[in-house]
């Protein structure tokens, strides 16, 4: 990294921004022509994977199931400092593997997860759902990057609070 005065070297604080961001947009590739999607998620700090949602069909399903690595970025976006020309953020660039998955516990884990990252109040919505039938799961698609590689970068005297 050029500006190491921007870099984020503590694993706790990329974690941090993974958990405070509401969305993520990745990149992914199918022969020779990228792609990108930006996904609402919950990041699942114990397993370092990140789990979404999206439809049965589509450019996203067929490039991932074509190739099934994905690059990311989260970002936390303070704005612009007028008449400083800077801008206040913390970003994160992640790597991973993409899986989508077929086990119901797995993708009622997976929707709790993000509604825990997403709602305000969450245990209310996550006892709504937990009443889901199965087959309304089943039928929903559920996709989880493991993560393999993090860095991030972020505005000299910000500071990130989880």
């Amino acid at each position: 990294m050029r500006r190491k005065d921007k870099e984020i070297t503590d694993a706790n604080t990329l974690k941090s921004i993974l958990k405070l961001t509401k969305h993520v947009t990745i990149a992914i590739c199918k022969n020779n022509q990228p792609y990108l999607a930006t996904l609402s998620h919950g990041y699942d700090e114990t397993r370092n994977c990140i789990y979404f949602h999206c439809a049965k069909e589509g450019k996203k399903i067929d490039y991932i199931k074509s190739n099934n690595i994905a690059w990311g970025q989260a970002m936390l976006d303070y704005g612009y400092s007028e008449g400083k020309c800077d801008h206040q953020f913390a970003t994160v660039q992640f790597k991973g593997k993409v899986t989508l998955l077929d086990d119901l516990d797995e993708k009622r884990q997976a929707l709790q997860c993000m509604i825990r990252q997403l709602e305000k109040n969450p245990e209310q919505m996550i006892e709504k759902t937990t009443r889901t039938d199965a087959e309304k799961l089943k039928g929903t698609v559920f996709g989880r990057i493991d993560i393999e590689y993090m860095s991030g970068k972020k505005s000299e005297k910000l500071r990130i609070q989880s």
